[in-house]
């Protein structure tokens, strides 16, 4: 999977819909803690789209429970060829129990994300800053996802993108909820390289996302009118 240029992930729990993804996504974020056997599901996978495996924790918006087995499937989950990068939290990686997946991942060939995700607010410059070099630190791409209460939230949010790209760090970046969610389409013209959107509207993975469809027909224009 290539971070180097923006990404768009099509977020689902059903690997089913991969098909439906193709003609706008450039992979499956394939949500583990919200599929019902989710191994099964990646062994028996022939679709044609790479996948990005998240076994999201309850304690950061997932439905996983952190009781060991979560991280074990996801280490499990490296192992297939499908499987192009794995997600972690950034907490995880800080407590050390996720170094042991990331490695198996990358021994794998696999990249590595680690995220963040602030469901109260978007916290100061700083430490908008700080999470995304903390991020980037520990992860191939930082992300940093916030919850935006004003439009202003999302130009601090873009200025640490920017500043995070200058120095040389990969990162993803959104602002949950409605006032952000223009975010979604305007973070990578500041350099953000991941994007998320579902194949169902109905199915989001998080506040404020657009369509698959929508969200890349917003990208591509605006960044022909960047061009």
């Amino acid at each position: 999977m290539d971070f180097d240029s923006f990404v768009l992930a099509a977020s689902t729990a059903d690997l089913g819909d991969e098909p439906g993804a193709r003609e706008h996504a450039d992979c499956i974020e394939f949500r583990m803690d919200l599929a019902e056997s989710p191994l099964e599901a990646l062994e028996s996978y022939d679709g044609k789209l790479p996948v990005l495996a998240t076994n999201r924790a309850d304690w950061e918006g997932g439905e996983a429970t952190d009781d060991g087995r979560r991280l074990d499937e996801l280490e499990r989950a490296a192992e297939r060829d499908a499987v192009e990068a794995i997600d972690l939290e950034l907490e995880t990686m800080r407590s050390g129990d996720g170094e042991r997946v990331a490695d198996h991942a990358r021994e794998h060939g696999g990249d590595v994300v680690v995220s963040s995700h602030d469901f109260e607010g978007t916290p100061g410059m700083t430490d908008l800053q700080e999470t995304l070099r903390a991020a980037c630190t520990h992860g191939d791409v930082g992300k940093l996802a916030v919850t935006a209460r004003a439009r202003a939230d999302v130009l601090d949010l873009l200025v640490a993108t920017r500043a995070a790209t200058a120095e040389g760090d990969r990162v993803a970046t959104m602002a949950m909820g409605e006032p952000g969610r223009h975010s979604r389409a305007v973070a990578p013209l500041y350099g953000s390289r991941i994007g998320y959107a579902p194949v169902d509207p109905a199915k989001a993975t998080a506040p404020g996302q657009y369509d698959l469809a929508t969200l890349a027909d917003l990208i591509a224009a605006l960044e022909g009118e960047s061009e």
